[in-house]
């Protein structure tokens, strides 16, 4: 197993146990996640986005903000973060 195919099933599964999670471990687990898109974006040769809606942005947001997040938002955001790192990493794939 890749170390990204990892990085997606921890997102998963820590979705799936967001009660049992500190904004600690929420907020880095987002922080990764912003690092990863940004590193597979970079390497896939994708420019980030400056518009308002940029996902790396709403991550970002996210994180900083760990401790105001209700347990379905938290799911969400880390449900969309495994999405992206998942199309990221298929759209990389595919080019190798």
């Amino acid at each position: 197993m890749s170390l990204t195919t990892a990085f997606i099933a921890e997102l998963i599964r820590a979705a799936n146990e967001v009660e049992r999670l500190t904004p600690y471990e929420i907020s880095r687990l987002l922080d990764r996640s912003v690092d990863t898109i940004r590193d597979m974006r970079r390497q896939a040769s994708i420019a980030a986005s400056h518009r308002a809606r940029d996902v790396v942005i709403d991550l970002q947001l996210a994180s900083s903000r760990a401790r105001d997040l209700s347990p379905a938002e938290t799911r969400d955001v880390m449900l969309d973060a495994a999405d992206i790192i998942r199309t990221l990493k298929i759209e990389l794939d595919g080019k190798e």
